[in-house]
């Protein structure tokens, strides 16, 4: 089980289909930082929680400079009945291979989605990680005063 990329090193790059059509990393960072947030399942209790915060309180990040991208190995189509019932409105990245999951340490003991977030500063490196048990996640709250303070 790889660790992923600590803060300062650089982000592995990654291409996905989404909610939103095809994502790539560095065409995001190319319009500021981003906030990349690995959860294990569509419709779970934590995870719509985590990110019907992040929605709510999407102006937020998106004053600091940083988007939001949601990950999870499972199907653009189950992302988009979730981003739909739950009126997400940043995209969500399907990674059935869980190669991008692997490459940033979010691969559990048996296979699951690890909750964590990566934030990528515009030239590339990890300003930020945090892992968290399944059951909790950093709130939006939480996050304003750390992506305030990082070099984004």
């Amino acid at each position: 089980m790889a660790s992923g990329p600590s803060v300062g090193e650089k982000a592995p790059g990654f291409t996905l289909e989404s909610t939103h059509g095809r994502i790539e990393l560095s065409d995001r960072l190319a319009t500021g930082a981003v906030l990349l947030v690995f959860y294990p399942g569509d419709d779970t209790p934590v995870c719509t929680r985590q990110l019907c915060d992040y929605r709510d309180h999407l102006e937020d990040f998106e004053s600091l400079g940083v988007g939001v991208l949601g990950i999870n190995p499972q199907s653009v189509e189950s992302h988009r009945s979730f981003a739909v019932k739950h009126e997400l409105p940043f995209p969500l990245l399907s990674d059935p291979e869980r190669e991008v999951c692997r490459g940033y340490g979010a691969v559990g003991l048996l296979g699951m989605t690890r909750r964590s977030l990566f934030l990528i500063a515009r030239d590339g490196r990890v300003a930020y990680r945090k892992t968290d048990l399944p059951i909790f996640h950093r709130t939006s709250e939480e996050l304003r005063p750390v992506i305030a303070g990082a070099d984004l």
